[in-house]
């Protein structure tokens, strides 16, 4: 009898294998951080190797650990860093280029030639996504371009794309099955979300071939089976959706209205929009949170392209804590008088702005200024951001008072971030029991797929609040701290 589910959560900085027994406590846990590559300024890369070793390694050190053989696991859910574009070739498998990861930038003048040339409304309307650098599209296009002979060879159909998900499931099968989830299709720019199709005319404006793209399914489906040397047995793979979208999963976020944020390397708000497919006029992102039996529900999304980030830089490229946790202490003991803004635009700002030229800047600096100060800045930086990104949700979708709002990811577990959220947004934060939301997700729907875990209603009910925060700052300190942000973005952006 089959008494596990088992999520491949494959992320920016590390990949994690995570096994859940069926009662949906957790067995075991394996993680391995791997190299990141930044050739040029505004350029991220990853080696596609070791996307796939560390995934490799962390799946059986976790089945490892647990104690259980192939034969106890009902199926394996894949979620991933969305966007991350890959391009490999069909007969060895062997990719032709390092991956392009979501943070790159390298394409910023080909998404403004398009979008000067009018391109940006055709886009948004049938994909949902704004013209940026993020999305996989203009990667694959540079990909193409930059290696020798690989247009001719992707015309040829002798070459696949895939995002992360779709090159892990190719290898796991041994080639076999080269499709994604409507979840990660829905990031590459190349997809109708009204649909459910690629579109042969954004591949045309995209300089992407069709014979390229992999097939699409649901996100609780049957995606193949993993070979035999995998885990010593061949093992069911049913679950597939992109690391946001995951998160929702695991949030219970089913019904319209309910919204979360994950807290990682960035920072990723979605509200649950039911059937409706929610056009932004506030320059967020239309997306598809989830795909069941074929009917797609959608959200609203926010995307920050720094949160966690932006502490792993005041640790490594810095040097001001040795360890991330610092921070939350710092910030409580920084001066109050000290009014330090930090604007973490690193690689350009996303939502609600999106200018992929902006740069990260601190202000307010002064000779009383200490690393207390500018851990407090990082920190704040991330509950202004949301509220940017919640503001903005509340404006398209019409929503008033307040939203509770569920929250998960790394950053989650520091308490004085959690409250200065609640206090920037005036709504109540719930951080859940199980805070791993993203691989739970992934293992649900590989779960629910598989008929071991129940339906999506009664896996509601499971999820358990760990802590509640609730807004304690005053108006008018709120208001001031917000004017403040509002200040110094304005300050940051590249068109002003």
């Amino acid at each position: 009898m089959t008494t596990h589910v088992v999520a491949i959560d494959q992320g920016t900085t590390s990949s994690r294998a995570i096994v859940f027994r069926t009662d949906l406590t957790i067995a075991a846990v394996a993680q391995e951080e791997f190299a990141q590559h930044y050739p040029a300024p505004g350029h991220v890369e990853h080696d596609p190797e070791d996307l796939w070793r560390t995934t490799l390694d962390t799946l059986r050190a976790a089945v490892a650990k647990a104690g259980i053989a192939a034969a106890d696991i009902a199926a394996i859910g894949i979620t991933n860093q969305r966007e991350t574009t890959l391009v490999w070739d069909r007969a060895t498998g062997a990719p032709i280029h390092p991956a392009i990861v979501w943070q790159d930038r390298r394409t910023a003048d080909t998404c403004a030639a398009l979008k000067g040339g009018g391109a940006e409304p055709t886009v948004a309307a049938r994909t949902g996504l704004l013209l940026d650098p993020y999305f996989s599209a203009t990667k694959i296009a540079r990909i193409l371009d930059e290696v020798p002979g690989a247009r001719a060879r992707a015309e040829e159909g002798r070459l696949a794309f895939g995002t992360v998900d779709c090159f892990l499931l190719w290898r796991l099968t041994g080639g076999r099955v080269h499709a994604t989830d409507a979840t990660n299709a829905s990031r590459t720019a190349v997809f109708d979300i009204h649909r459910g199709v690629w579109d042969d005319e954004l591949c045309r404006l995209f300089r992407v071939p069709m014979s390229l793209l992999p097939e699409v399914r649901d996100s609780a489906a049957d995606y193949g089976v993993t070979t035999a040397d995998i885990l010593g047995a061949p093992v069911a793979i049913r679950g597939i959706a992109g690391d946001q979208q995951a998160a929702t999963v695991g949030q219970a976020c089913f019904a319209p209205g309910m919204m979360k944020s994950t807290y990682g390397t960035g920072c990723f708000a979605l509200l649950n929009t039911g059937e409706t497919a929610v056009a932004s006029t506030n320059r967020l992102l239309t997306t598809v949170a989830y795909q069941l039996a074929g009917k797609r529900t959608y959200a609203l999304e926010g995307a920050i392209f720094i949160a966690g980030a932006a502490v792993q830089w005041l640790r490594d490229g810095l040097g001001l804590v040795a360890h991330a946790a610092e921070t939350g202490a710092l910030a409580a003991a920084a001066d109050p008088a000290q009014d330090v803004r930090f604007v973490p635009a690193f690689v350009g700002l996303g939502a609600p702005w999106w200018d992929a030229e902006a740069r990260g800047a601190i202000y307010g600096l002064t000779r009383g200024t200490t690393r207390k100060e500018i851990a407090r800045a990082a920190l704040e930086a991330v509950g202004q951001q949301t509220a940017d990104l919640i503001e903005a949700m509340r404006r398209d979708w019409g929503g008033e008072g307040r939203t509770v709002l569920r929250v998960d990811g790394g950053m989650t577990a520091s308490d004085w971030t959690m409250q200065f959220l609640a206090d920037i947004l005036d709504a109540p934060v719930d951080r859940p029991v199980i805070r791993e939301t993203t691989a739970l997700g992934a293992a649900y729907l590989a779960g629910l797929a598989a008929g071991v875990l129940p339906d999506p209603e009664t896996f509601a009910r499971t999820w358990t609040l760990d802590r509640r925060f609730t807004p304690a700052m005053d108006a008018l300190t709120r208001a001031a701290k917000r004017a403040g942000w509002a200040d110094a973005v304005r300050r940051t952006l590249s068109t002003t």
